[in-house]
């Protein structure tokens, strides 16, 4: 098929479920040019008076050039096209991103992730557990037709268990272990007499701060537990050397493993992102969560339509990558306006 445009990028969604794919070329430039797109079962090709630009397709994904329908283009994005494909399952069994390298198995150690600070060596896991859903013990009043028999047996773990929640790691950290010294900060109380003023009384400060990069990592519980935050802590074998990932892949990951456990275990796709203080920051909508997304990055003068993924693409190839697709919506001044944004999934 021949269209009048002058795109330099080529991006590919497939949706495994729906055995459909949707093709975009990028915004072409203003005038546009001539174009032939031409499909074939395992590859895509794009030829302009500048160039031929071939998209080759995984093994597990074939076209269906004969289904081609839908051409349209979209004003600020570029040509749309719909194609029926065949696309194996991704039977690849779903790691929990909390706890693949958790494993009761040998020694690990605990990195901070944005600078690679150990900040726990050589700790042997024996148990490492998930822990119940956030609202457990509302659900056990439901159930009990007495008081709530775990009222006062709150959740910690043992010596050398690992407990993992939606968000973060349970450590016990024991004297001869790196641990957190919490800090003694003033905070204002209100001293209730005759006269309204404000006195300052010490407050322990619970808050584990990495000592080289002075990034908070998770905060003190008790005298013996601590919480380490999924987004800021990397386990791994102490055997192993530590390599350290981009910040912002790493978290790109993160949070969209976390999307696709969440919405599996629970059959929920709506999720909002708060801060330690409770704030809602961000409300996400999940619409996709097994879309395999195939980019050919052109020149490196265009327009970047898809910048969460560039940290793992390379300039000069073609890659392919496990996404989920989200709509979201910032809970910021002035920022009320709905968003779509693919997250690079690890679920390979």
């Amino acid at each position: 098929m021949a269209a009048a445009a002058a795109g330099t990028r080529v991006f590919l969604e497939v949706r495994r479920r729906l055995q459909s794919a949707l093709l975009i070329l990028g915004e072409p430039k203003e005038g546009g040019m001539p174009m032939d797109i031409s499909l074939a079962p395992c590859s895509l090709r794009v030829k302009t008076p500048e160039g031929c630009t071939e998209l080759q397709l995984p093994a597990e994904v074939r076209l269906v050039p004969s289904s081609c329908r839908g051409l349209q283009y979209v004003p600020g994005d570029g040509l749309h096209l719909r194609v029926q494909v065949q696309a194996e399952p991704d039977d690849t069994k779903l790691i929990s991103v909390f706890n693949q390298s958790s494993q009761a198995q040998g020694c690990c150690t605990f990195y901070c992730q944005s600078c690679g600070e150990v900040v726990i060596r050589n700790r042997k896991l024996l148990r490492v557990l998930p822990l119940p859903s956030e609202n457990w013990g509302a659900l056990v009043e439901e159930w009990c037709c007495h008081p709530d028999p775990f009222a006062d047996k709150p959740l910690h773990p043992q010596e050398n268990d690992c407990f993992i929640g939606d968000s973060f790691f349970l450590v016990n950290l024991r004297s001869d272990l790196w641990q957190p010294r919490p800090e003694l900060a003033p905070v204002e109380t209100h001293c209730p007499s005759s006269e309204n003023h404000f006195k300052l009384k010490p407050k322990a400060n619970t808050k584990v701060i990495c000592k080289r990069c002075k990034v908070m990592l998770g905060e003190t519980m008790s005298s013996e537990t601590t919480k380490f935050y999924i987004t800021e802590i990397i386990i791994q074998p102490s055997e192993r050397n530590f390599s350290i990932i981009p910040r912002s892949q790493f978290v790109q990951n993160v949070i969209a493993q976390c999307l696709v456990e969440l919405s599996s275990a629970r059959s929920t796709f709506r999720f909002t992102i708060q801060g330690h203080d409770g704030k809602v920051y961000i409300l996400l909508w999940l619409l996709n969560s097994d879309s395999l997304v195939i980019e050919s990055l052109g020149s490196s003068k265009s327009i970047k339509k898809f910048p969460l993924l560039e940290d793992t693409l390379k300039a000069d190839s073609s890659s392919a990558w496990n996404a989920v697709k989200v709509l979201y919506q910032p809970c910021i001044k002035n920022r009320n306006e709905n968003h779509l944004w693919s997250l690079a999934s690890t679920s390979r």
